[in-house]
């Protein structure tokens, strides 16, 4: 099971480790290399990318984020963000990995039950890529750093 830990990172299944926020790319990837072949990708603003397939869903993780408005104050070092994405066009069940925010498998019931079983807004750093319909299964996830806080002046 992944267990999406927000302000955290991203426990892997088969007691693989966590993902934390700020970690290395180098420690990232040994991490999920572990389950899956680990492949180099692209995303903007980022340092580093790198995508692994496991048992049906697609892991995109990415580090050393800059701030597109340029403000330094704002830039992620490390391990910063990481989506998860049925490999299906459009997802007919639950994933064969339950994918778990707060007990609740976000990939293992239709969207409806899912999002009424959340209660709430999932968390800030948590984006569900909506579903075809209600009845419908969620696609994807993507869970991000917390922003850093604010400099204080001295």
């Amino acid at each position: 099971m992944f267990e999406l830990l927000p302000g955290t990172g991203l426990a892997l299944p088969r007691q693989a480790g966590v993902l934390h926020f700020g970690m290395p790319e180098r420690q990232a990837q040994w991490a999920v290399a572990t389950l899956a072949d680990v492949r180099g990708t692209w995303v903007c603003q980022a340092g580093w990318a790198f995508t692994a397939c496991y048992e049906g869903l697609e892991l995109f993780a990415s580090g050393d984020h800059t701030d597109r408005l340029g403000r330094a104050d704002h830039d992620r070092h490390g391990f910063a963000a990481v989506e998860l994405r049925r490999c299906e066009a459009v997802p007919g069940g639950p994933s064969a990995v339950p994918v778990v925010l707060r007990d609740v498998d976000l990939f293992g019931y239709p969207a409806g039950e899912v999002l009424a079983a959340l209660v709430q807004d999932p968390h800030p750093a948590v984006r569900l890529a909506p579903a075809p319909s209600p009845a419908g299964y969620l696609p994807a996830v993507l869970l991000s750093a917390d922003r850093p806080a604010p400099a204080t002046g001295s």
